[in-house]
């Protein structure tokens, strides 16, 4: 098959007609520069013809002219051209390809709009943060498991379950200078048991 679009290459020169066959791509193969400055002219304004209307800037033209190109060398060397005279048939099959990759990834990146990013959750948490603290707390809650009733009532009541002084002095029938003293005991316990099974410093409680 001869191509007829009438070309110039960088020097300004009409590129001169050459058919596509056996012998294009051998010349091809072999690196002709003449050649090479052929398929590269003719394809890159093929393919910047075609995707004029589908894509927006000249960078993402650009880079899919690219990749085809880099796609079709390497299926020239691993020998998959199997009808020469197809050629133009062939770069633009890769050509489509690396466009679909391209509309997927660029709908993967695209930002939400106002009215969509309402409604996605807050993702300001600091996940390795929240993970150590929950793995805190569940050694936490075991160390608790070990200590007396009262002792574990308490803290869980103050510490974990953040309730009201007032409220856990009603439930332990005690006023708030006791239950200071109450909460200094069981902190010490705490401490002596988390020694005991983990062998190591144990968590702080914030001040009651």
């Amino acid at each position: 098959m001869v191509h007829f679009l009438t070309l110039q290459n960088p020097r300004g020169k009409c590129l001169q007609f050459q058919p596509f066959d056996e012998s294009y791509l051998s010349r091809l193969r072999s690196a002709d520069f003449r050649t090479q400055e052929h398929f590269s002219v003719y394809f890159s304004a093929l393919i910047k013809i075609k995707l004029g209307s589908r894509l927006k800037s000249p960078e993402a033209i650009e880079d899919v002219r690219q990749e085809t190109f880099a796609r079709f060398f390497v299926a020239l060397r691993d020998r998959k051209i199997l009808q020469p005279e197809r050629l133009g048939s062939f770069v633009n099959s890769i050509c489509n390809n690396v466009l679909l990759e391209h509309y997927r990834s660029a709908s993967r990146n695209t930002p939400l709009d106002e009215e969509q990013a309402e409604n996605v959750p807050a993702l300001n948490v600091d996940l390795l943060a929240a993970l150590t603290a929950s793995e805190q707390e569940r050694k936490v809650r075991g160390i608790l498991e070990t200590l007396p009733e009262r002792d574990r009532r308490l803290l869980r009541e103050v510490f974990l379950e953040e309730r009201d002084k007032d409220e856990v002095c009603r439930n332990f029938g005690v006023d708030r200078e006791y239950l200071r003293v109450l909460l200094h005991r069981a902190k010490q316990a705490f401490k002596s048991s988390y020694l005991k099974h983990k062998g190591k410093n144990p968590p702080d409680f914030a001040p009651a």
